[in-house]
């Protein structure tokens, strides 16, 4: 939606509009608002036609760097093409060598992967999760290692999606710190590649979905908890495929919708009663988010946003084909079969991930609701049983109070109050590659690239502005993704919880820092020295996300740095 003024302001646009030959029926179609801003010299943009408003195509790929290279036309043209899968492949590539580097460092069992690396082995094993001794970390580690597993079933308070990921790297590598977090570098690099592809589909621009791509691969947080055995990098690969998955149904849905129009134009008839069709995206959309649900539940609270954003998208597309009544049309026509492909597939998606559970016997509370040997009856008992398990699993979430030294309230998060030290030792001198006299520090903290999250909260707050006062899809879809992976975390505030929780967001916060850099760097048809000026303040924020990225990098990764340096970099007191 553009505001009646929102366009250029010229000496002769006020006379401009007398000399054209429908004046007098375009003056009658306009509001009295806007008849009234005409006298001061303000013209409308001119509209594009219904289907060009619903379909949104793709810019043609520029070739204007190929041919200042020396390219000639024909190739320049293959190349430009080319960029829309070659810039998000080199983006990963580079994100993944940063994150398989050294994967195996530090050799040790770091923060949580004490539970989630061995109920991975455990899975592997059993389809349960069973039993460890309290040495078995030590034992693990030796040389030469030993598995001290148990098949007592044992409680756990996670769903088993992010377990069974984490054991694909285990069955390849073993139960070794390389072969816990192969699983984890695979996503976070495959997640820069999604990333780079949606925020093209979402801005139509291949540089600002690499940009927002490329933001991702240097942000600590995402870095970090792509080289640990931890479940927030599962729950955020999947939230964000779900994501990318409903960007494609919008575009197809309007796609159909346009085809639908009588010669281009709005008709109620057609936008109140199309069907859009089974929409296999939308259902792979709720076969993700069961996936991230079976993960950890949080990915609860994103089926439910993105449920509501998806009936939205369908309402909006309503109303630009001409629906006198879109949010109605779109709940009855869409949002039913929504519930159903993403809800109800989600669900089933969820029950299939514990299918190792189902299949045994021994898992905790398996048989707490043992049927009389027939197949409907032992099925109900162990839903039954399920559900018994869950809900004690939901009692210990809610009553988690227990006081932990890197917990961090949700307010403080966007500002990085409290990162979450995964790791930490601190070697004399001689000892672990330490060179210095005062003592070194090696440690691997889970924090968020400073630059870039403060940027962020600058970002998010352009992001609203866009999404409130100028009606940008675009910023809703960002506002939706942050606002889902955010703010249910303040319902628990008294709960036990740390910054990591917000990597799930993290790509939307990224998508956001995007959207504001393209506006620096000016919309189109701005002049070059506009242009020349914005690429300098945007280039410049990027090179500074960069710097301080690599800044970080020894805290990212647990290299042995002098202590002086490790205090340098302990920016805030509460980094401590």
């Amino acid at each position: 939606m553009r505001l009646p003024y929102d366009g250029p302001v010229t000496s002769d646009t006020a006379t401009h509009a007398h000399r054209v030959e429908d004046a007098p029926k375009a003056a009658e179609e306009q509001s009295p608002w806007q008849r009234q801003l005409r006298r001061f010299g303000y013209a409308d943009r001119p509209r594009p036609d219904v289907r060009e408003r619903l379909l949104q195509p793709f810019p043609e790929p520029g070739t204007r760097a190929w041919a200042a290279l020396g390219v000639g036309p024909a190739a320049a043209s293959r190349l430009a093409r080319w960029t829309g899968w070659g810039g998000p492949l080199l983006v990963a590539l580079f994100a993944g060598l940063l994150r398989f580097w050294n994967l195996g460092s530090p050799h040790a069992v770091i923060f949580d992967e004490t539970y989630y690396a061995k109920d991975a082995w455990s899975l592997l094993q059993y389809g349960y999760e069973g039993s460890w001794p309290e040495k078995a970390n030590d034992l693990i580690l030796a040389t030469p290692p030993s598995v001290p597993l148990s098949d007592a079933p044992a409680y756990v308070v996670h769903p088993p999606v992010g377990k069974w990921v984490i054991a694909s790297g285990e069955w390849i590598f073993g139960l070794n710190p390389f072969g816990w977090r192969f699983a984890m570098a695979v996503l976070g690099t495959l997640s820069v590649l999604m990333l780079c592809r949606i925020g093209r589909r979402l801005f139509r621009s291949t540089a600002l979905g690499c940009l927002a791509g490329g933001l991702m691969a240097v942000d600590g947080l995402h870095f970090v908890m792509s080289r640990v055995a931890l479940l927030d990098l599962v729950v955020m690969f999947f939230v964000l495929a779900a994501f990318g998955c409903l960007l494609i149904d919008r575009d197809r849905a309007r796609a159909r919708l346009a085809a639908a129009l009588p010669a281009g134009r709005p008709d109620d008839r057609v936008a109140s009663f199309t069907w859009l069709g089974l929409r296999p995206w939308r259902i792979a959309a709720g076969i993700c988010l069961g996936l991230a649900i079976g993960t950890k539940w949080n990915g609860l609270y994103v089926l439910a946003f993105f449920g509501v954003l998806a009936v939205l998208w369908d309402a909006g597309a309503r109303r630009v084909a001409g629906a006198r009544h879109p949010r109605l049309t779109a709940f009855w026509l869409d949002g039913l079969w929504a519930s159903i492909c993403m809800v109800g597939v989600a669900v089933v998606t969820y029950l299939v991930s514990w299918l190792g559970w189902f299949t045994t016997d021994k898992g905790y509370d398996r048989d707490w609701a043992k049927g009389d040997g027939g197949f409907l009856s032992d099925s109900w008992a162990a839903l039954r049983s399920l559900w018994h398990y869950e809900s004690q699993v939901y009692d210990f979430h809610v009553n988690l109070h227990a006081p932990h030294t890197y917990q961090s309230n949700p307010w403080s998060w966007l500002v990085l109050g409290r990162p979450v030290s995964y790791f930490y030792e601190s070697p004399k001198f001689g000892e672990d590659g330490c060179t210095a006299a005062g003592g070194c520090a090696r440690e691997v903290l889970a924090i968020g690239t400073p630059v870039l999250w403060w940027a962020g909260c600058f970002a998010l707050l352009y992001v609203l502005y866009r999404w409130i006062f100028r009606r940008d899809w675009r910023a809703g879809a960002i506002a939706c993704g942050i606002t889902a992976g955010y703010l249910p975390w303040f319902v628990y505030q008294e709960r036990t919880i740390f910054l990591f929780y917000a990597v799930v967001f993290v790509p939307f916060l990224c998508l956001a820092v995007a959207m504001m850099l393209g506006a620096i760097l000016g919309p189109p048809g701005s002049n070059e020295r506009r242009r020349m000026w914005g690429a300098v303040g945007a280039g410049t924020l990027v090179l500074l996300i960069v710097w301080n990225f690599i800044y970080f990098f020894p805290l990212y990764t647990g290299q042995t740095i002098p202590m002086d340096a490790w205090r340098a970099r302990m920016w805030l007191d509460t980094w401590i």
